[in-house]
Parts: C-alpha cells; sequence; structure tokens
C-alpha cells in the first residue's frame, strides 16, 4: 500500500493506522462510508471519490504512475505539515463528499460482453436472486471475496445470478486472476460510464444484491469481516423476493 509505504519512510516519527470505516470514529466524524479515506492526525486529506470510480478525482486514474507519484508528494507534503505546524495542517483538510453516491433501486438496464464473448444483459438475470461485484486487481479484500463467490456458485449451482464488473484493471491480469481461482461465473470488464449505471462506484469491492424482480435488496461497500456470512443473508431472503 502506497500510504503505509511512505508513512514507514518517516521512522519512528510517524505511524500508519489502518481501521475499517464502519469501525471508525474518524470516518464517523466525517460521515465517510465507503473507502478508501486517508487522513493525517484528525485531517482528511484524500476521500475515496479521489481514488476512483469517477472521471474528476484527483488520483484518477489510479493506475496510471504520475496520479500515485501525485499521491505520494501529497502525503509526504501533509506528513511534513503535521510534524511543523498542526494549526497549518487543518487549513489543508478536504471536504468530504456531499453525499454518497445515489442509491438504485432495481438492477439497472444494460448489455456486457464477458471475457468468454457472451452477452450478459438486465433481463437475462431476472427471475432469480443476483449478485453483482464490482472488484479490482489491485484490490487484495477482492481476491477473497472472488473465491468465496465461486464456492457460492459451486454450492447453489443454477438458482443464483453472480456477475462480476472488474473496474480500473487491465484485462490481460483480469484473465490471470480469473484462470487462477478458476472462477466460474461471468466476469466482464467494467467502466466508469458502467459504474455510473450502479449509483457510482467509490470503493472495492462492492456488492449488490436483488431480488428475484430486479429490485435492490442490499448493497456491501468494502469488505468488513462479516462480508460474506452478510452477503449469504442478503442473498437467501432476496431468494425468497419477488
Amino acid at each position: 500500500m502506497l500510504a503505509k509505504a511512505v508513512v514507514h519512510s518517516y521512522g519512528d516519527r510517524a505511524e500508519f493506522v489502518e481501521e475499517n470505516f464502519s469501525e471508525s470514529a474518524l470516518a464517523k466524524k466525517f460521515g465517510i462510508t465507503f473507502y478508501p479515506a486517508v487522513f493525517v492526525n484528525e485531517v482528511l486529506i484524500a476521500k475515496p471519490s479521489d481514488f476512483f470510480g469517477n472521471e474528476k478525482g484527483r488520483y484518477i486514474p489510479w493506475r496510471e504512475p504520475k496520479n500515485q507519484e501525485r499521491f505520494r508528494a501529497d502525503l509526504r507534503r501533509m506528513i511534513d505539515i503535521a510534524l511543523t505546524d498542526a494549526g497549518e495542517l487543518a487549513k489543508m483538510g478536504v471536504t468530504p463528499d456531499a453525499s454518497a453516491p445515489s442509491s438504485i433501486s432495481a438492477l439497472p438496464a444494460f448489455s456486457l460482453t464477458d471475457l468468454a464473448g457472451k452477452t450478459i444483459d438486465a433481463a437475462s438475470l431476472r427471475g432469480k436472486a443476483t449478485i453483482v461485484e464490482f472488484w479490482a486487481e489491485w484490490c487484495p479484500p477482492c481476491r477473497s471475496t472472488l473465491a468465496w463467490l465461486a464456492e457460492t456458485h459451486r454450492k447453489l449451482g443454477e438458482t443464483v445470478n453472480i456477475l462480476g464488473i472488474a473496474i480500473e484493471s487491465e484485462e490481460s491480469s483480469i484473465r490471470a486472476i480469473v484462470k487462477t481461482l478458476d472462477l466460474p461465473y461471468p466476469i466482464v470488464m467494467g467502466s466508469a460510464q458502467v459504474a455510473l449505471l450502479f449509483g457510482d462506484i467509490v470503493s472495492v469491492p462492492t456488492l449488490f444484491v436483488f431480488d428475484r424482480g430486479g429490485r435492490t435488496t442490499k448493497v456491501f461497500y468494502g469488505a468488513p469481516p462479516d462480508l460474506h456470512e452478510q452477503v449469504a443473508s442478503a442473498v437467501e431472503a432476496a431468494s425468497k423476493r419477488g
């Protein structure tokens, strides 16, 4: 993680702390309900939409080295200020997102081609409970969720639809991950436009659960420790609706 490497370069003058946004007092204070968000002391210096999910964030597209270097430079600058003048640091903080991404009430209309060349559209997913996951190659928590979804697919068979949408990633890398994990469900390459159809995506993994009629049952942002249990429960409930 870039932030951790930057902080560690300061030795014992700075400490890196990683928190689950759902359990973070700072996140609650600033109304942060997604990740990543970066704080120096108690000053918010980067919010989720700065990294991905739109076309205007300061470090978008995140995969470009110049944007990662910009983030490193910004973080170093903020840490340097914090070490010399806490009052000045407070002036440098950013305003959190004015509102959360708009929630969607139902599975949006879309038509995408998966890595096997098959067309996947919203109409083809109706009639069963559906899980749609947004993920990225550089997201470590996504790997465990992908593996869990693969096992869920094998366990539930054709009774539940599962669709993975990869964003901010190279297709060659996604194909390699799909092969390594032996994912049995369709994976498509997403884009900022596709993310906007789902109300925008500001963290990965993001999982949507829709009922048999295509209505939104639950949305999960990030990867809390009990994510898989929560999704399984939501899928069970969605399978009884619609």
